[in-house]
């Protein structure tokens, strides 16, 4: 199993003038120079440990923690750049972290953030950052279902809301009508899947309560819908007090609870109202 680019509880071998040597094990000895040992360690005792390569390839270690390990993505500042390599993004550690000039997405300049993930390069095997998202995201078949708790990234802002990353693994999005307020680029929010689409994208809310509340509003149109048949002459342009009093919902509840239910492929919208995609059969 490859140490490199992330935290290990590697045990003590030796101590030399320049630091510690861990036990890599297949990967052998690895320096943790001197500047990190920590007061009180000795051989035998287990350190807590992130493995990069220094400016020699050679694989070394250090306590610091890096605002993200390998496969994970986070907002980093560019504190450099090198028109021929790339750009160095702080990124906790001593070392800044390359973003090669063929993972940037956009041109960026000193002090700007970007949204990366960390990745080890297929020929340096080194650190590096990627930009490029569309190429690092959804390399793994998705195993959510509906409700399910995600750790969300905002990766951008689009006409329809924000799109977010999924788990460090996968894209999703949250819609404008969804959200209080607004959101900041490579803000970490808590998220749930609402629905997962027919095409294979996901839909998804802000809090446990966001989920909840348009899963309720979904519930209760299907509900009525079933009783009235199929078909009931509401939509986005019914006064608030008609929706009310057929639904006991709220204008803005019901558009958010239609919404879903279209965008899963549960109901038309039509010009003199809502209707299931497939009318319950009567006996």
């Amino acid at each position: 199993m490859s140490l490199l680019g992330k935290r290990s509880l590697l045990t003590i071998v030796r101590s030399a003038p320049p630091g510690f040597y861990l036990d890599g094990g297949s990967a052998g000895e690895i320096l943790l120079p001197g500047k990190y040992n920590p007061p009180g360690a000795n051989p035998g005792d287990k350190i807590d440990v992130f493995i990069y390569r220094d400016s020699e390839d050679r694989l070394v270690a250090t306590t610091e923690k890096p605002l993200a390990v390998v496969g994970e993505c986070a907002y980093l500042r560019v504190v450099g750049i090198n028109p021929r390599i790339g750009l160095f993004l702080d990124w906790g550690l001593d070392k800044d972290l390359l973003l090669p000039i063929r993972e940037t997405a956009g041109p960026l300049n000193v002090g700007d953030r970007v949204v990366v993930k960390v990745i080890v390069d297929d020929k340096s095997d080194r650190l590096v950052a990627s930009a490029r998202l569309n190429r690092r995201l959804d390399l793994t078949p998705p195993h959510y279902h509906e409700g399910e708790s995600l750790k969300l990234m905002v990766a951008s802002r689009s006409p329809l809301g924000y799109n977010m990353i999924i788990n460090d693994a996968h894209r999703g999005l949250i819609y404008h009508t969804e959200i209080q307020g607004s959101l900041s680029i490579g803000q970490l929010v808590e998220g749930y899947m609402r629905s997962i689409r027919p095409d294979g994208k996901f839909d998804l809310a802000l809090g446990r309560a966001g989920y909840r509340r348009i899963a309720s509003a979904a519930e209760t149109i299907i509900e009525k819908l079933t009783v009235a048949g199929g078909h009931l002459p509401y939509h986005d342009n019914s006064l608030p007090e008609e929706i009310r009093e057929a639904f006991g919902l709220s204008k803005k509840a019901f558009k958010q609870g239609i919404g879903s239910l279209f965008r899963e492929r549960k109901i038309f919208i039509d010009p003199d109202g809502i209707r299931l995609m497939a009318p319950p059969q009567k006996n």
